[in-house]
């Protein structure tokens, strides 16, 4: 494949300047992008309109991705879908589809697996692999769109790995998905979830998107985040919020901090109170998470009380607080639980 041109990860650009290397006429680049984002063809013989000799031209100079779907699972209790996805070099990745009252939600993995430790996650057990192509990223979403025949209307960025740890392929990814000429899905549409890479989010914020950034906080001080991430050793949390606070000065879009409650570890009062303190004054939504607990860890999912109870303080100080909706808890719902039990079972058998 290396010598060849990955056409998915263009733009209309640089899709111009290859059909023209290739000798053919500029408009026909137009043509091609749409057949590979807004018709989302998955081999050049589907690209009906354009000419037989320039299909074979495409075919000898560059390729389109295709993820081919490994294993599915489908939720008995909400519909909710988890794939696997095979990649060309046979590293696997998966993504989910969530079905709400707005509309279809997929959820895509950024990289194949994490290099960022969290201590409650999955994705990072096998450390990382590489960070994810535009084209991998966004095909995950043409793939999941056609096996449900429905259009995606919302699309979020945290499933196994970190979105600002494959910087500048995340912003193509948000180029393509939302440019008019594909599946154009509004930047409103689009939440980036980070653990809090303070640089790239600066970077982020000032490239003005109206994207959704979610920080997956976790904890209500430096010392309790240093023990579930090991990412606060390097960004500090009140500099991590800081970077928060400058995302919506530059955008106005207000932040989300995902914040998992662990069982004793970081759901009491206190924590509550300090988590208040912390975001205080800021626009910004809470989303509190039941842990999925994970055999390779002995954290505990808080109970119904108690989550009540936090919620209840934070609301009581003004913030906008969810807790999120168990979705497909009776399949690998957590991030990279699947993709792990599929990466072991071919370990063993080898």
């Amino acid at each position: 494949m290396s010598d060849k041109a990955d056409l998915k990860s263009m733009n209309l650009a640089e899709m111009t300047e290859f059909i023209v290397s290739i000798g053919e006429k500029p408009f026909r680049a137009k043509q091609v992008y749409q057949w590979i984002h807004e018709k989302q063809a998955d081999s050049f013989d589907e690209m009906t309109n354009i000419s037989k000799k320039l299909r074979e031209s495409l075919a000898d100079a560059g390729y389109l991705t295709t993820l081919k779907k490994e294993e599915v699972q489908i939720s008995k209790l909400d519909g909710t879908r988890k794939y696997l996805f095979q990649l060309e070099d046979g590293n696997v990745i998966e993504s989910v589809l969530m079905r709400y009252k707005h509309g279809n939600s997929v959820c895509i993995s950024s990289q194949v697996g994490c290099r960022m430790g969290c201590r409650f996650c999955a994705s990072t057990l096998d450390g990382l692999v590489r960070g994810l192509r535009p084209a991998e990223m966004l095909d995950q979403i043409y793939q999941i769109g056609k096996d449900i025949g429905e259009r995606i209307s919302n699309v979020v960025v945290m499933g196994t790995g970190e979105p600002m740890d494959n910087f500048d392929n995340l912003l193509r990814f948000i180029e393509l998905l939302t440019d008019e000429n594909g599946l154009h899905i509004s930047q409103r549409n689009l939440t980036v979830s980070t653990c809090g890479i303070v640089p790239r989010m600066r970077e982020l914020a000032d490239k003005k998107l109206q994207i959704t950034l979610a920080l997956s906080l976790h904890a209500s001080n430096q010392e309790k985040r240093l023990s579930l991430m090991p990412v606060a050793n390097k960004y500090d949390i009140h500099e991590v919020v800081d970077a928060c606070r400058y995302y919506f000065d530059q955008t106005g879009r207000r932040v989300t901090f995902e914040y998992s409650l662990v069982g004793g570890v970081n759901d009491t009062d206190q924590d509550a109170e300090e988590l208040c303190r912390l975001v205080k004054g800021m626009n910004c939504h809470i989303n509190l998470i039941p842990v999925n607990p994970i055999k390779e860890r002995d954290y505990v999912q808080s109970n119904a009380k108690v989550i009540a109870a936090f919620k209840n303080k934070l609301e009581k100080n003004g913030l906008a607080v969810t807790v999120r909706r168990e979705m497909g808890r009776d399949i690998d719902g957590a991030c990279g639980q699947l993709r792990k039990s599929y990466v072991d079972s071919h370990k063993s058998e080898e």
